[in-house]
């Protein structure tokens, strides 16, 4: 039998990869400064445009203009103020100016707090304080919530930039014209703020003056995500660089693609670690294209780009892939897939029937993995030519070490097959969480050898070959009737009834008075367009292969399910609906 020391994935690997690789000691920007070396006129940021007729326009700023605009706003931030080890603030959308403000943060020795724009003013204020944010760069769209909080904030210093600075010509022109005033695009800047473009003009030609090291930090990255209080995972530039080297030994294959001829369409946002890594700095060390999608949830957006740039590589979320196969531009035939050859889906589980079904569209390969903020950003994926097993999230990637161990006591390794905690160590791993050194010594805990491993919280099990599987997050297990149950499960049975598009299924206290103290299953459920189904069919559906205790007892029908930026079912944010609408206070 198999065991987690012997490492049995690694005999599945594609054929080329090796186990383990070399890193080169640099921090993260050198990949910029090597690209724009030898590669200066190839294209690296592409902003589109489609017109009000019709017609489609596009720009793109090349390597040796992005790293010439990422010199002279690093001399901007340091004459600034910027002291090596402080926070930049960044909340941009995908835009050219997100990735110009990335590396002039990362040269200037600032460490890169990036923000969701979709914040509300309360959690920006948190975010902005908890990171102790020196300086914010942010799209003028949100320079009215930025001055609003502002004062409560140690943000010194707020740097705007219009969306619209890279638009080509006509297109930025009619944007100003008709929407920059409507969209609220349009601002007045504060006594002591700058002007984005002004730094650029003034610093143009300047280098940098600051040294940095590997070891230093370079990304907080904010988690929470499904389980509550959003934490900074802190990481250095050594493990940004060893997972961007990872993920570009597992996916790029020159002999099929030059890696400079590659094309990403960053379609998941780059303020998350899963856009940050796997489209932007993987895209950087290949001195490959990124066609920029500001805003991933216009599909129109997204398929124009398709349509006109024809993407080698995608990376995204299930619900993305499974909006690009069944919307009408696609299945009528005016977008084809057929550029993409490789994509990555990420950050939850990816439903079989959409896997073959982008696949039968696009003629590529649709690579199911797994990452987290704590491991920025991926640890696992299926291999490009490899088999790719059903459910699974693939093979850990080299260098990576696994381990299924206990639920009882989380120190046990049990034996292969058989279901447990998933922990990981690998050169890509954070050094902790920011200002919260209990959750930090609750996630890294050393083993008998003092090796520290990241406890991921997640329920998971591995095959003989070193195949894994997620079963579900530690915390969102239910126990019904002394039963565990895993909600994941559930909701992949109750996915592949017909009328079903998407479901959420969570544990929620027993409405009955009589069962004060336990718990119930219910399910959220979203219809596909002009589908119906009863409650009473769903439960038989589910039935079939489900124990009764794993059957969902109640069910709520709904138009949406609140996800969150990378698209991950928020279980929590349903289990506060629901005891909002029961009139409780949430546990």
């Amino acid at each position: 039998m198999a065991t987690y020391s012997e490492r049995p994935w690694v005999q599945h690997y594609d054929p080329g990869i090796p186990s383990t690789l070399v890193y080169p000691e640099i921090p993260l920007h050198d990949l910029l400064t090597r690209a724009a070396r030898e590669h200066p006129e190839a294209a690296a940021c592409l902003t589109t445009a489609r017109l009000p007729w019709g017609g489609h326009l596009s720009g793109a700023l090349s390597y040796r203009e992005l790293a010439a605009a990422s010199d002279a706003l690093t001399v901007a931030l340091e004459k600034m103020g910027l002291q090596k080890g402080e926070r930049v603030a960044l909340l941009l959308p995908n835009c050219t100016q997100f990735v110009i403000a990335f590396y002039a943060a990362l040269k200037a020795g600032g460490v890169i707090a990036a923000v969701n724009p979709a914040l509300p003013p309360g959690r920006l204020q948190h975010q902005l304080v908890d990171s102790g944010a020196a300086i914010v760069i942010t799209l003028s769209l949100f320079y009215q919530q930025v001055t609003e909080v502002r004062p409560q904030t140690p943000v010194r210093q707020v740097i705007i930039t219009n969306l619209k600075e890279y638009f080509p010509g006509a297109a930025r022109w009619l944007f100003t014209l008709s929407r920059e005033v409507r969209e609220g695009h349009r601002v007045h800047k504060q006594p002591g703020d700058h002007w984005f473009q002004d730094l650029l003009a003034r610093y143009r030609g300047r280098k940098p003056s600051t040294t940095v090291q590997p070891d230093d930090t370079a990304l907080f990255q904010y988690t929470g995500g499904t389980t509550g209080v959003p934490k900074a995972a802190v990481s250095t530039h050594r493990a940004l660089v060893a997972d961007t080297l990872q993920y570009r030994t597992w996916l790029s294959d020159p002999k099929a693609t030059p890696p400079e001829e590659e094309i990403l369409l960053a379609a998941i946002p780059l303020f998350h670690v899963f856009g940050m890594i796997a489209v932007m700095s993987f895209a950087v060390s290949m001195a490959a294209m990124m066609v920029m999608v500001s805003n991933p949830r216009d599909m129109d957006e997204v398929l124009d780009a398709i349509k006109h740039h024809q993407p080698t590589m995608l990376m995204g979320v299930p619900s993305l892939y499974s909006a690009i196969t069944h919307h009408p531009r696609v299945t009528g035939g005016e977008v084809s897939l057929r550029s993409l050859h490789v994509c990555i889906s990420g950050s939850a589980p990816l439903p079989l029937v959409t896997k073959e079904r982008f696949e039968a569209l696009s003629g590529g390969k649709l690579l199911e993995g797994f990452g987290m903020s704590e491991m920025p950003t991926a640890t696992h994926a299926n291999p490009r030519y490899g088999e790719n097993r059903a459910g699974s999230i693939g093979l850990p990637f080299p260098d990576v070490e696994c381990r299924i161990v206990s639920l009882e006591d989380s120190q046990t390794e049990i034996p292969v097959g058989e279901i447990g905690e998933l922990v990981i160590r690998g050169p890509q791993m954070m050094i902790g969480y920011h200002d919260m050194p209990e959750e930090t010594a609750d996630a890294l805990r050393p083993d008998a050898a003092g090796r520290l491993w990241l406890y991921t919280g997640d329920i998971a099990r591995m095959d003989e070959d070193g195949y894994f599987y997620i079963v579900d997050r530690k915390k969102d297990m239910a126990i019904i009737g002394g039963f565990n149950v895993y909600p994941r499960n559930v909701e992949d049975v109750l996915s592949r009834h017909p009328a079903v598009g998407e479901v959420g299924v969570a544990a929620i206290p027993h409405p009955d008075p009589e069962k004060d103290g336990q718990e119930t299953l219910k399910a959220w459920i979203v219809l596909k367009p002009g589908q119906t189904v009863t409650v009473e069919d769903l439960m038989a559906f589910a039935g079939r292969e489900l124990a009764r205790f794993e059957v969902p007892s109640r069910y709520e029908f709904v138009s949406a399910l609140p996800r969150s930026a990378v698209g991950k079912v928020l279980r929590r944010e349903l289990i506060r609906q629901e005891m909002q609408a029961r009139g409780l206070s949430p546990q």
